[in-house]
């Protein structure tokens, strides 16, 4: 198998003769010539990988080669390729190297769950659809997965679904409201646990039975991190009688966290992360092949290790779990639960509960770093354009706050309320996509991408090829400028090795299963194509460059570099690992 190491690919020009020079000291084998087209293969069976009963051949290709007349490629099967209608219009107008890259997640609640409105957000950039379990009846999540599944179906769409369970917390059950209320400063509310059909009024009823357990007059309740206040006046039986402080909106499910002398308090519950009601909904959420579980409250990687066993005998698709990190616990085990999960979600609300608001910027550039180093997706989440939610221009903090996590290399941005009860959800959309695809140009403008150093990940030896070839891959991109990398992927690993180097170019992953599609719309950059794959890697790419040509997206000297982990199901099972680069003709 060719090792690739530190391909001499690094400059903006090529030496045919520089390169197969470096190459004679690093591929396994005889040493590689030159031919006329400049390009080479090599190929070796390694012992150490026939020992595990899988021969192994790995085939590094550098080509510069032109793709011949169509009139070629009319002996190869009809197919097609799952563009989504949005990346289609998108590479029309706009060109490879003007597609989006930062995908964006959008949670559904009453303000955009009709199929109109699912449909606005799907072609206003919307990759994944969020429905937070915390909220609305079974019957309803069903009836929003069901639509965006008609979009995708029938409409040409790629949006995939999330649920983000519950978890165990302290949250507010009812407060004499089916929505939204205010509670003035200075009025008298009663905490209870007391359980009652109805509402009261000036009465919030939590869920959890010992809620005020060690909780003294003086102290603060803080609703949904900092929404409203409520200083502790007296304890009646398990009740709570306090006043309000901090006047603000009390909204359902509303979290609740207990203050002391500006601390947070330690309540010492002995919470599982997932609760009976989680299990439930992600039986629920099997059933509806939704694509991604994000766990709430997260304290370590056991629970993240618990859920994908589960999924593994009780799902056929593979459902990606991705871990909130929202508490001191979740920060202490960062990289073990970063380890252990498929992605994660920055939920800076509940984490800056529990941590100085000062040190929540420093503490999401970390965390987005270590989800890189480890090439785990990652979602900044929580109050990026707040103000949105009632009013239709954001202000420039937020603006600035979405252009810095844009900086960071994010995966993705969520917006929560603002497109769930705001009434400027599309507007909120849309300030997303702007400011990140202009925060995109110049971050490539400041050829920010190679500045960091890899972590590197592969444990066995294909593995360390796999990802050496796609660092290098990157570095031939972005150095030669071609116009975009295409990754042939049947599991979508080496998509997010090329992903994780953040290439200039756009990745497009053509993969024959739909959940490794569904999946890749979180990652940085890449835009999945469900296809299907054939044995033949020539025969895969002729025929996607064809149908890419005859849409009208990719045009004559256009340069392309082509990537490969495609696996075949004969001859022996050998794995075929190549890098080609071509100009369209």
């Amino acid at each position: 198998m060719a090792v690739v190491g530190d391909l001499a690919l690094m400059g903006t020009k090529i030496s045919p003769n520089k390169v197969i020079s470096k190459l004679e000291k690093r591929v396994f084998g005889v040493p590689v010539s030159s031919s006329q087209r400049f390009s080479f293969s090599h190929a070796r069976n390694l012992e150490v990988i026939k020992k595990s009963r899988i021969a192994v051949k790995a085939v590094m290709q550098v080509g510069l080669e032109k793709i011949q007349s169509l009139n070629e490629l009319k002996s190869l099967k009809e197919g097609s390729l799952g563009f989504d209608v949005v990346t289609e219009r998108e590479l029309k107008e706009n060109g490879f190297l003007g597609l989006r890259k930062t995908k964006l997640v959008c949670t559904i609640g009453p303000a955009c769950c009709s199929l109109d409105e699912l449909e606005k957000l799907a072609m206003a950039g919307m990759n994944v659809a969020r429905l937070n379990m915390c909220h609305n009846s079974r019957e309803w999540h069903q009836d929003v997965i069901r639509k965006i599944k008609i979009l995708n179906q029938e409409k040409g769409y790629s949006v995939s679904v999330m649920i983000d369970t519950e978890g165990n917390q302290i949250q507010v059950v009812d407060h004499g409201s089916s929505s939204s209320v205010k509670a003035e400063e200075d009025s008298i509310w009663y905490f209870t646990t007391e359980k009652f059909e109805g509402s009261r009024p000036f009465t919030i009823q939590a869920n959890y039975e010992v809620f005020s357990e060690g909780v003294n007059p003086g102290d603060e309740i803080v609703i949904d991190g900092g929404m409203a206040t409520f200083e502790v006046i007296e304890r009646v039986g398990n009740d709570l009688r306090c006043k309000c402080t901090d006047p603000g909106l009390l909204l359902p499910r509303a979290k609740l966290s207990f203050w002391r002398d500006g601390k947070l308090l330690g309540t010492g519950y002995d919470l599982p992360t997932l609760s009976t009601k989680d299990w439930s909904d992600i039986v629920f959420g099997i059933s509806e092949d939704i694509d991604f579980i994000a766990v709430s409250f997260v304290k370590d990687a056991d629970a993240i290790k618990h859920l994908k066993d589960y999924l593994a005998t009780k799902s056929s698709k593979a459902i990606k779990v991705l871990a909130k990190i929202e508490s001191l616990e979740s920060l202490r085990r960062l990289e073990e639960i970063v380890e252990a999960s498929d992605g994660i979600m920055i939920a800076r609300g509940d984490l800056g509960v529990e941590i100085p608001l000062e040190q929540i910027p420093s503490v999401q550039e970390d965390i987005t770093y270590v989800c890189r180093q480890l090439n785990k997706p990652v979602i900044v989440a929580s109050q990026l354009l707040e103000s949105m939610v009632e009013f239709p221009t954001p202000t420039r903090a937020e603006v600035a706050d979405v252009s810095e996590a844009v900086r960071q290399y994010a995966d993705a941005l969520m917006l929560s309320g603002e497109s769930a009860i705001g009434s400027y959800g599309m507007k909120a959309l849309s300030v997303l996509r702007t400011t990140s695809t202009r925060m995109e140009q110049s971050c490539r403008e400041e050829n920010r991408q190679t500045l960091l150093h890899q972590r590197k990940l592969g444990v066995s030896l294909p593995d360390q090829i796999a990802e050496q070839i796609c660092n290098c891959a990157v570095e031939m991109a972005d150095n030669l400028g071609v116009d975009a990398i295409f990754v042939y992927t049947r599991h979508g690993k080496m998509a997010s090795l090329l992903s994780r180097n953040r290439p200039n170019p756009p990745i497009f992953a053509f993969t024959n299963d739909s959940g490794t599609r569904m999946a890749l719309n979180l990652q940085w950059g890449v835009t999945p194509l469900l296809t299907d794959l054939s044995d033949d890697m020539e025969a895969n790419v002729k025929k996607t460059v064809e149908l890419i040509k005859g849409k009208g997206m990719i045009k004559t000297d256009d340069a392309i570099l082509v990537v490969s982990d495609t696996i075949p199901i004969s001859t022996a099972q050998t794995i075929f690992q190549s890098i080609q680069v071509m100009t369209i003709a």
